[in-house]
């Protein structure tokens, strides 16, 4: 059976759950089970969050990530809280715009300067979240281009969707 256990993790306001909501609707699109829960600061914005995205081909009985296979850390406090989680050879990805200091870990690292990228390309932080989608999916290809493409468009608004798009693709290129 194939498992997938995904953590996207930051602070409130950078995108993570809509990250991970669309992880887990595109998992979907491509016929596998997902279920994906997320947590946050009662601040919301600024405070801690994470987004935890199971993917299986089978049935999934438990709906909390216990070890990552990928891990997307999106600023330093974020990492270095949830850096224990991530399996032996999993896959990490930082927006190295926001995280200096990788503790030493047996995985597959992937440094991608997402938040610098969104403000210089797209004129926005806010388009941060999706460069690491574009790059978790080319670095991991668990799911499909063309079924988180349609999650973006069915999950974002309609106004955002061509830009969240663009920035999928600026994400694909930096891996």
């Amino acid at each position: 059976m194939h498992r997938v256990e995904i953590r996207i993790c930051g602070l409130g306001g950078q995108g993570v759950v809509l990250a991970g909501q669309i992880i887990g609707r595109a998992a979907v699109y491509d016929g596998n089970n997902a279920v994906q829960t997320q947590s946050y600061g009662a601040e919301a914005r600024g405070s801690a969050a994470k987004s935890e995205v199971i993917i299986s081909d089978g049935k999934i009985g438990y709906p909390e990530v216990r070890k990552c296979d990928v891990l997307v850390a999106m600023n330093q406090e974020a990492l270095d809280k949830n850096i224990i989680d991530l399996k032996e050879d999993g896959v990490l990805l930082i927006d190295s715009t926001n995280v200096k200091n990788v503790l030493k870990k047996r995985a597959k690292v992937f440094r991608i300067s997402a938040t610098e990228n969104a403000e210089k390309t797209f004129g926005s932080a806010i388009y941060a979240n999706m460069i690491m989608l574009g790059a978790l999916r080319k670095a991991t290809d668990v799911i499909t281009e063309k079924s988180l493409e349609g999650a973006i468009e069915e999950i974002t608004a309609r106004s955002f969707a061509d830009m969240n798009k663009r920035a999928l693709k600026k994400g694909e290129e930096t891996i």
